[in-house]
């Protein structure tokens, strides 16, 4: 899995073609790639380091300055051949990287490099051969220094950013014990395919996705979720890949190939999201390439002003190459991407997988939030409370026997309750044929040669059925009806209990001032409850799948800022037509939703989580936006000397270190990004 081909801000060599503001390019095809990539630039750094002393030694200005005389037979050749060293040793990532951004008629960073340090080497080498002027070959050297060790504390810095996608990476373990008729046989990972059997012992990781086949244990799923507490498995659970086993043992019935897995998807998914570029990103971009367009004229002007206001050559040169320098827009192109690369990876880690990034920096703007009710603000695990038959000649097993035969094709939640009281009553489920589903109403199918409804309340009222006489359903409690060849013959009421969380979730909503709105399909008495005794700002009940997009665009007419969230199946049109659409619960399908954001959990603090945390991140983007900027507005005109007759001028080295200063403490300020939970 190629996990560092993310957006980074360092145009170092042309590899592998990685994207940032300032419009150069780099590859990183690999954690072991870039990790030798930081190890060139800390080795070419220490050459030049060990190179510096002698050259600063033989220089003319820091001889006069230290009031030394060391002068031989040849030293200025010497300090030429030294310096050449420095210049095509410590410059080579410089010069190719300018090469490169030549080739791609797209000049940044390394462009404004390679030209500064050329300039100073052409010229300071054109003084050995007989120019009149001081060379400054100890400025072109500490400058190549002060680069070099630039560039491989920000690499580091870069690596920091994304190492929460690299923990995720390495959670997959390399083998698996893959489990044969006559023995277990240790395999790689990779090799695994559907329908293999693999045994996972106390306190290893789980080798990939599946059912657990024989066995039981409590399971850590924290890193790939955000869940804290260890989670029960038992026979028939699903498992993740990458989630650490407590003590038991069990054998799992692999469900795909590790390419397939969760865990890879999420990996794709962090992945595709730190090379998406938001409307924050292409600012930056934009602002960083007016950046190298305006430090090439103002070091080109300042060279032209000292040199014909009387100054010397070198001079001229020099506030040239200190523009330049100075102004490489390296934190202003860094500004963004390593805010990206932090938080999509950090939000991961905590199960909050960010699909569209332009969704997740607006998410700040959220100003109403349509909570789908099922499994988001309750638990979504529906226990059976009553079963009413409407017919004397049936019994109540009869109703929820018939009831199981067509929900044992569902996945929802009501259909889960029914199933688990029928296992509960030891009854066997009967065939269904001819299954249907009746959009956002419920199903039907032919049971034993009768044609068998479970609906909704909503079904009746629409088919013009009377509800029974003396039916009542509790507050809590949701029903569906069983309709028998067109005969309603009873009903089964569930209970589902509201989440922990919910409450808190919808205060601290409150307090951001963003609204809360239930949207459900079940009756008003229901949503009713919930919404008061959650303290909500409103509910809207028994609303249809193809209706809840019209309520979306009704609260969008009213001016607010929509989010949703949602399973991500019934209700992929709302999803689609809210502002910013969040799936929830959607477990290992991470990729089938049309939601901008996926969150593994169906919590609803994770909710509030998100926004907190999409905000934070559009708090770090303008910090680093904004100090990025001042910066250049404060060291550009220094550079270009304007305070010279007050005695303050910066000499090319002291822009290299104020430059390096400047995307240190942009990644300082990205590093320190965190999901409050």
């Amino acid at each position: 899995m190629d996990i560092d081909k993310m957006t980074s801000g360092h145009g170092t060599m042309d590899h592998t073609k990685m994207q940032h503001g300032s419009g150069h390019s780099m590859d990183m095809s690999g954690p072991g790639h870039h990790a030798m990539m930081i190890a060139d630039f800390k080795k070419r750094f220490y050459v030049v380091l060990a190179l510096t002393v002698p050259v600063m030694l033989l220089s003319m200005q820091i001889q006069q300055w230290l009031h030394l005389a060391i002068s031989f037979a040849g030293s200025p050749y010497l300090l030429f051949a030294l310096a050449s060293v420095v210049f095509v040793y410590g410059g080579w990532p410089f010069l190719t990287g300018w090469l490169s951004e030549m080739k791609a008629k797209n000049p940044g960073m390394m462009t404004l490099i390679g030209f500064a340090v050329t300039v100073a080497y052409l010229y300071s080498s054109a003084t050995v051969f007989g120019l009149k002027g001081m060379d400054f070959f100890w400025e072109l050297d500490t400058l190549i220094l002060i680069m070099l060790l630039g560039h491989w504390i920000e690499m580091k810095s870069v690596a920091g950013a994304s190492k929460e996608l690299e923990l995720l990476v390495q959670l997959m373990p390399d083998e698996a014990h893959m489990v044969m008729p006559d023995m277990v046989h240790d395999v790689k990972t990779d090799t695994l395919k559907a329908n293999d059997i693999i045994l996972v012992k106390p306190g290893e990781k789980v080798a990939a996705d599946g059912i657990i086949l024989e066995g039981e244990s409590y399971l850590n799923e924290s890193m790939l979720t955000g869940e804290s507490k260890p989670v029960q498995k038992v026979k028939g659970d699903k498992v993740i890949a990458g989630s650490i086993n407590g003590n038991g043992s069990f054998k799992v019935t692999v469900s795909h190939a590790a390419k397939d897995s969760y865990l890879s998807q999420v990996v794709k998914l962090v992945d595709d999201a730190q090379k998406s570029k938001s409307k924050t990103q292409l600012l930056a971009d934009t602002a960083a390439k007016w950046l190298t367009v305006i430090a090439l004229l103002t070091g080109m002007t300042a060279f032209l002003y000292w040199y014909l206001t009387g100054q010397t050559l070198a001079f001229a040169m020099e506030r040239m190459v200190t523009v330049i320098v100075i102004c490489c827009p390296h934190a202003l192109g860094l500004a963004v991407p390593l805010v990206v690369a932090k938080s999509t990876a950090l939000s991961a880690k905590h199960g909050l997988l960010i699909k569209n990034r332009t969704a997740f920096e607006n998410s700040r703007k959220i100003t109403t939030m349509v909570f789908d009710k099922t499994g988001t603000l309750t638990i979504g695990k529906f226990e059976v409370s009553k079963i009413v038959s409407l017919q004397k000649a049936l019994k109540e097993n009869e109703i929820i026997r018939l009831a199981s035969a067509l929900e044992q094709q569902s996945e929802h939640p009501i259909a889960t309750g029914i199933l688990q009281k029928v296992k509960d009553l030891k009854i066997p489920v009967p065939k269904a044929e001819n299954f249907k589903a009746i959009s956002g109403q419920g199903i039907e199918a032919t049971v034993e040669g009768k044609k068998v409804l479970v609906v909704s309340p909503g079904y009746l009222k629409e088919n013009k059925i009377r509800t029974p006489d003396g039916f009542t359903a509790n507050v809590t409690e949701t029903v569906v009806f069983l309709i028998i060849d067109k005969e309603l013959a009873g009903y089964i009421a569930l209970s589902d209990e509201i989440r922990p969380e919910s409450a808190e979730a919808i205060t601290t909503l409150k307090q951001e001032n963003i609204k809360s709105v239930l949207l459900t399909g079940d009756n008003s008495k229901v949503a009713a409850s919930v919404s008061n005794t959650l303290g909500m700002d409103s509910f809207i009940a028994e609303v249809l799948p193809h209706q809840k997009l019209e309520k979306i665009k009704e609260l969008q007419s009213k001016g607010g800022f929509v989010a949703m969230t949602g399973d991500g199946v019934n209700d992929a049109p709302a999803l689609a037509q809210a502002d910013i659409g969040i799936a929830v619960g959607s477990g290992s399908d991470i990729a089938a939703e049309t939601a901008g954001i996926v969150l593994v959990n169906s919590n609803p603090k994770d909710i509030v989580s998100l926004i907190l945390f999409g905000k934070a991140t559009y708090r770090k983007m303008v910090q680093n936006l904004a100090w990025a900027t001042c910066y250049n507005v404060i060291a550009l005109p220094l550079a270009a000397g304007v305070l010279y007759n007050q005695g303050i001028v910066l000499s090319p080295a002291a822009g290299a270190v104020l430059m390096t200063v400047s995307t240190v403490v942009v990644a300082i300020n990205a590093s320190m990004l965190k999901v409050k939970t």
